[in-house]
């Protein structure tokens, strides 16, 4: 049943004031049907089904003219939320700081400089559209889960985790080389997409920033940028990455990947935890300090599932944590695994490919609301402790704009 304004819940009405200034009174009020519609809404978020979540008075016309024509910024929507957590996370990496200090052991000299690690991870995810021909920015690109290329939209974004919160970064439309040219706008790759972010990115006062990415985007350019701003670097690797080896005798040669894990015996494999939600996996791991070839000096990590029969489960990482063990490279890598479960929830929670519109602006419009309720979401699941997931955080939102419009109704009734 659709529910009119006046039901949203306190913690929902709170958020959506922090971004009045970024909108005129008329947009705010569909940027609060769209939060309201993206909560209730069941069935796929198309403009028509996001207007159905929500009892207003507004038009079909009024929402596709939001998306796509008035002014307002996307960027200072995402400025907004990231402001937002970089202020409540602060007290806490604060108070991580203060209890690390009082777990060290008393000993003569300066204490040990306490440390507490954000993670900022950039992935990439296909929107497949095998029917919007007309779509601005639409390209063909290979989708993971159809193991094939479709036609669609490449989502690119990121993802800021510090102290178990996950903080969406701002959506960008990566557009190839042929379709920029074929619409006039300028081309930027995913590397270029990539090294842009790491640059603009503020994290959390008092905390370090370690990188996590694929195989995609583990290249000269992207360490680079990071190390330039003293970030340490960590992501899988492909297995044709050529690596150095020394010779007792100090000769030097070059190999791949694939040829040195070939290589490997049984006995050269020890075994390591992969940490999951059900409790572990356990893997096979081998490590190396080396030199990767157009990266530089890098902690290799190769796992597998079985010492006996590597070959078929053969996994390569890299790392700048040099000398760091196997089980504390893992630990970070598993890491990465919270911007995949991101990609899933927008997708099947919130419907971030159900779109139709046929503007790129209104597209990446979409995303950016899509981001900032999912940032919602994950800021009401950790206020409220008994609430696991996105999902849950959801389910307890509709329940609460249930309760409240049966009370607005018994009112209504009431006052005649």
């Amino acid at each position: 049943m659709p529910k009119p304004i006046v039901c949203l819940s306190d913690a929902l009405r709170q958020f959506a004031e922090a971004f009045r200034a970024c909108f005129s009174q008329r947009q705010w009020k569909y940027f609060v049907i769209v939060l309201l519609g993206l909560v209730e809404c069941d069935g796929r978020r198309t403009l028509s089904g996001l207007l159905a979540g929500a009892a207003e008075k507004v038009s079909l016309c009024g929402l596709s003219r939001f998306f796509n024509r008035w002014a307002w910024s996307p960027s200072q929507v995402v400025q907004t939320w990231l402001g937002r957590f970089r202020a409540q996370l602060k007290p806490c990496v604060e108070a991580e700081h203060t209890r690390q200090k009082a777990g060290q052991a008393k000993r003569r000299g300066r204490p040990k400089v306490t440390v507490v690690t954000g993670y900022v991870i950039f992935d990439d995810s296909v929107h497949a559209k095998p029917k919007g021909r007309k779509m601005q920015g639409l390209g063909w690109h290979y989708s993971g889960a159809e193991k094939r290329v479709v036609p669609g939209h490449s989502l690119f974004t990121g993802l800021y985790v510090l102290l178990g919160r996950r903080c969406p970064l701002q959506p960008h439309l990566y557009r190839q080389q042929a379709v920029c040219k074929r619409e006039g706008v300028p081309f930027q790759s995913k590397i270029d997409l990539a090294v842009q972010a790491i640059e603009q990115f503020e994290p959390v006062e008092g905390t370090r920033t370690h990188l996590l990415i694929d195989s995609w985007y583990h290249c000269k350019r992207v360490r680079k940028a990071a190390q330039k701003r003293d970030w340490d670097v960590s992501g899988s690797l492909r297995s044709n990455r050529k690596m150095r080896l020394i010779a007792p005798d100090g000769s030097r040669t070059w190999c791949s990947l694939a040829e040195y894990a070939a290589c490997l015996k049984p006995e050269d494999w020890q075994e390591a935890t992969w940490p999951s939600q059900e409790g572990g996996q356990r893997v096979y791991v081998h490590t190396l300090q080396t030199w990767v070839r157009k990266l530089g000096p890098t902690q290799l990590l190769i796992t597998c599932h079985d010492p006996c029969t590597p070959a078929q489960s053969l996994r390569y990482w890299g790392s700048t944590l040099l000398g760091a063990d196997a089980q504390t490279l893992i630990n970070v890598l598993a890491v990465r695994w919270s911007v995949e479960v991101f990609f899933e929830d927008a997708k099947d929670l919130l419907g971030s490919d159900h779109y139709q519109m046929m503007s790129a602006e209104g597209i990446v419009r979409f995303w950016t609301l899509i981001a900032c309720l999912s940032y919602f979401l994950e800021e009401h699941r950790c206020a409220q402790p008994t609430l696991q997931t996105w999902g849950d955080a959801r389910r307890a939102l509709q329940k609460e704009h249930q309760h409240n419009l049966v009370a607005w109704l018994a009112n209504q009734f009431r006052d005649g």
